[in-house]
């Protein structure tokens, strides 16, 4: 199914915030990882366990196939980066958060799971030729 190009609506946020970016575009955010793969950023709620901070909110960073069928080909998510007293204000105040932020825990999660040293993909390939 191809896409939908919508026009931006600047008049249902601040498209530099996540949460405005994803009103304004009816779409969620995209980045390039620092590890050269493509992800979509996805503002989580789920409950804390904590009665002082009930709700908290999270990123979940979706992972694009390079190759192939399109498709997600594996996710990375954040601890709680935001609390709140319901899910609407959790999810508001990681709303708020600026996209260059937003980019840099993506980074931070890359570097976490696969170790700082992680080379691309194309640098591997141009090494095994």
């Amino acid at each position: 199914m191809p896409g939908q190009h919508l026009p931006p609506d600047h008049d249902r946020g601040d498209a530099n915030t996540i949460g405005g970016y994803i009103a304004v575009h009816a779409r969620p955010a995209a980045f390039e990882g620092r590890d050269g793969m493509s992800y979509s950023v996805s503002l989580e709620v789920g409950p804390t366990g904590d009665p002082e901070r009930p709700q908290g909110a999270y990123f979940l960073f979706l992972r694009w196939r390079r190759m192939g069928q399109q498709g997600v080909e594996g996710h990375l998510e954040t601890d709680f980066l935001a609390h709140g007293a319901t899910a609407a204000a959790a999810r508001a105040a990681l709303g708020a958060w600026p996209l260059n932020e937003v980019k840099r825990v993506l980074d931070e999660q890359i570097s976490a799971t696969s170790g700082e040293g992680s080379r691309r993909w194309w640098d591997v390939m141009r090494e095994e030729e």
